[in-house]
């Protein structure tokens, strides 16, 4: 095996990799060799000390993620067939039977940077952000249709959403469309149906957000229906519907489902019909717009679910946010009745679990009641957290009483 180049970081680098963070990133290289972009490259400290060994990409402000920190790893086929079943293994230990729709692998939370793998039934949605795995998707692809097939899983669609923004960052061209396995002609299916906590959804995996369907909600959509029984719900950024039908079916008195996209709101129409629904609303709204509304008069709801989209995607913009995030859930406080419920949540990393905490405690002093907290929660454990990356770490959940 040749031996392969080096990139030499500063000591800030050193200890953050040292300390289990995979990013080496341009601006702490102190030496960068011609490799191409792509290319598996060792990275070392200012006195020669092995780091690490990953992916390589001039384009990109994150100069190398880092794969292994086994400095005899061969980075061949057999490497990476393991890593595509550490990850199915892992997601069968923590997610039991419950694996039909389901996110197989997480990026760097198991060891493939810029890469997301998504299930849905017979469906696999992919999204890829990293050079080094872009140059390598049709190995990746194989193993994994070959490893899950070892399950008795056999992959009917392998659809690509490499239409993230993201991607040009990385120097990738966006795009999207379903990828050729071997022997075997293109589906052209678009849409799937799932099954998950005993509600049908449709999936448009071609047009829906990032994948299709958000799958770290899972099972706080389940905590959240589980003190929907009688109430008056009010489900905000509905999306598709999720937070509603799960309450709408768990016996919730009335549920109400505000989307400001007309083709959410058609959708989640949609899945409420194929469940059978009919104690549901549905309003096409801005939702900020919508809960000022509701402050003029007598709001009839007992029960506010706040899922909004990320308000942030920077550091830059994190104050903003905060501004974003305490508007809609100081509006939620002030509708709510003395004993009213608010599941409120937020799926930026950038915005912390101590801001997100103190933005709540701000917003409920500002509406004069105090809140007992019910539960907290994050993501599904099929988005594995790793901690000393925080970037894994992103979705804050709360069920939270107003009392």
């Amino acid at each position: 095996m040749r031996e392969r180049q080096k990139v030499i970081v500063n000591k800030k680098a050193e200890a953050a990799l040292r300390g289990g963070h995979p990013w080496a990133y341009a601006e702490e290289a102190r030496e960068v060799p011609a490799a191409a972009d792509g290319d598996i490259v060792d990275v070392c400290s200012e006195k020669g000390r092995f780091l690490g060994a990953g992916f390589f990409n001039r384009q990109s402000k994150i100069l190398v993620r880092v794969l292994s920190v086994n400095a005899n790893d061969r980075f061949d086929e057999a490497f990476w067939r393991r890593r595509v079943r550490y990850a199915l293994d892992y997601r069968k230990t923590v997610m039991g039977e419950d694996l039909a729709c389901c996110r197989l692998i997480f990026g760097d939370a198991d060891g493939f940077p810029g890469f997301v793998v998504d299930r849905f039934n017979d469906v696999l949605s992919v999204q890829i952000m990293c050079y080094g795995i872009e140059t390598r998707k049709e190995l990746l692809f194989r193993l994994l249709t070959e490893e899950l097939a070892k399950d008795g899983v056999e992959i009917a669609t392998l659809y690509e959403r490499n239409d993230v923004k993201t991607r040009a960052k990385e120097g990738l061209p966006l795009y999207k469309g379903e990828y050729a396995l071997p022997g075997r002609a293109l589906s052209g299916k678009t849409e799937t149906e799932i099954t998950e906590n005993g509600v049908v959804y449709t999936v448009d995996f071609a047009e829906g957000q990032k994948t299709g369907f958000f799958l770290d909600q899972k099972y706080n959509r389940r905590a959240a229906a589980a003190i929907a029984p009688g109430r008056t719900v009010l489900d905000c950024f509905t999306h598709t519907g999720s937070f509603a039908l799960n309450c709408a079916k768990g016996g919730a008195k009335r549920v109400t489902a505000v989307d400001i996209s007309e083709d959410a709101v058609a959708m989640t129409k949609r899945n409420a019909a194929r469940n059978g629904v009919t104690n549901m609303d549905f309003v096409c709204a801005d939702v900020f717009d919508y809960l000022k509304q509701l402050t003029e008069g007598k709001s009839p709801y007992d029960y506010i679910i706040l899922d909004p989209p990320a308000f942030t995607k920077s550091r830059g913009t994190v104050a903003a946010a905060y501004k974003g995030y305490k508007e809609i859930n100081l509006a939620a406080m002030r509708l709510l009745p003395r004993g009213g419920y608010l599941a409120t949540c937020s799926c930026s990393h950038f915005m912390t679990d101590a801001l997100f905490r103190q933005m709540l405690h701000e917003a409920a002093m500002e509406a004069k009641v105090q809140l007992r907290v019910i539960e907290y929660r994050q993501q599904a454990p099929d988005h594995p957290v790793l901690l000393g990356v925080p970037e894994t770490e992103y979705l804050k959940f709360y069920l939270l009483q107003v009392v």
